[in-house]
């Protein structure tokens, strides 16, 4: 190989690896939020369940507009998409605290919009360019993405001590529009580079008529179902359980470190071409563990999070591995991202709603986990069915 071509390849390494960069951008505008929420409340005069909603908010906009991400795609292309949601984020980031009431809710829209792009693109991107470490391109990926979100949990609160809330939720937009300007060389004719596969036909039948579509889509949902019940609500099943506000704090911290651990260790279980069982199962028996764990013996507590936190991350990875490499073309893969991300945050924004409405009705969290088990438990199962490509 010439000195020309190595350093062609280097650069192609170089452009490629800011897919990883731009998986810090996906959580922060989000998960900043939860730890100021009461600010919020304070300051804005809103309600406990007007504040549920606006949690909620992003994941709906998660919902409605990740299957129209692929017509973007096809439009413009699956870099500069990227780039125009990297842009629309940095600004609504940044407008949203200082926008008066209708922008904190517009804002959260529009933010749980352009991180959909993101959330949808940035898989299909890592297959093309990592065609033989998809699994372990997508736990990179993924520990990205634990790790800005666990950042911007623990600086929310320090940030909004020494200033204010606006600034600790604006100051993430900063951060998206520093890698839209990393991301921008992918956008432009790059020097020539090694040939990567086109942005290809619509496949002959349609991923919504597919079933192995619907078991990835039931998989990466009931992932996040779990996923976002325990961080929204981890803490609060552990203090009626006689842990204090700092240690559920410590735990929750924890939960999102051990995801990123999971994160980078299960793509070892995921390599095979045609099964990935090893991986799906192993991802997500600990959740029903943790979960069974936090019922049935919740003194336990430090225990079930780090299990969860394992189980959250390595599921996460798997579901995500599962769209990539059950794809036939990018624009499958594009159109099953899209659908198993539109159906999986929809049933996570019901999640910590149907949590409360049982918490509510029997007045404690075991039936509520009692249920959620159930879910663990058929997750596993999907994971098996969806493990092993029989098409």
């Amino acid at each position: 190989m010439t000195p020309a071509e190595v350093a062609v390849r280097r650069r192609f390494a170089v452009i490629t690896a800011t897919a990883f960069v731009v998986a810090l951008t996906l959580r922060p505008a989000l998960t900043a939020v939860g730890p100021v929420v009461p600010r919020i409340g304070a300051d804005e005069h809103l309600g406990e369940g007007v504040l549920g909603l606006l949690g909620t908010l992003p994941l709906l906009a998660f919902g409605v507009a990740s299957p129209l991400v692929h017509l973007v795609a096809r439009r413009f292309g699956p870099e500069r998409a990227v780039f125009g949601s990297l842009l629309v984020l940095a600004a609504s980031t940044a407008l949203r605290p200082y926008s008066g009431l209708p922008g904190l809710w517009i804002g959260t829209v529009v933010i749980g919009a352009a991180i959909a792009v993101g959330n949808v693109l940035v898989p299909v991107l890592i297959k093309r360019d990592y065609p033989n470490h998809v699994s372990r391109a997508t736990g990179v990926y993924s520990a990205f993405i634990t790790g800005g979100a666990a950042v911007a949990s623990l600086l929310a609160v320090p940030i909004a001590d020494a200033v204010d809330w606006r600034l600790s939720l604006a100051v993430w937009g900063g951060l998206a529009l520093l890698v839209a300007v990393i991301w921008l060389p992918r956008t432009i004719s790059p020097d020539p580079m090694p040939p990567r596969p086109t942005y290809d036909e619509a496949p002959p039948v349609s991923v919504w008529r597919q079933r192995m579509a619907w078991l990835v889509t039931f998989y990466m949902g009931l992932q996040s179902t779990s996923f976002y019940l325990l961080v929204n609500r981890l803490p609060t099943i552990e203090i009626s359980n006689g842990v204090s506000e700092r240690t559920a704090g410590v735990h929750i911290f924890l939960f999102q470190c051990f995801g990123l651990i999971g994160g980078l260790c299960i793509p070892f279980l995921m390599r095979h071409p045609t099964n990935q069982r090893p991986g799906t199962m192993t991802a997500s028996i600990p959740i029903l563990i943790a979960l069974l764990g936090l019922l049935f013996v919740p003194g336990l507590a430090l225990l079930w999070a780090v299990v969860a936190g394992l189980g959250q991350g390595s599921a996460l990875v798997a579901a995500l591995t599962l769209i990539s490499v059950r794809g036939r073309s990018h624009h499958e893969t594009t159109q099953l991202s899209g659908m198993a991300q539109a159906v999986g945050y929809l049933l996570a924004a019901g999640g910590p709603v149907l949590a409360g409405f049982i918490t509510q009705q029997t007045g404690g969290w075991d039936t509520t986990l009692g249920v959620f088990a159930v879910l663990a438990a058929v997750q596993v199962v999907l994971g098996f069915a969806a493990g092993r490509d029989n098409r």
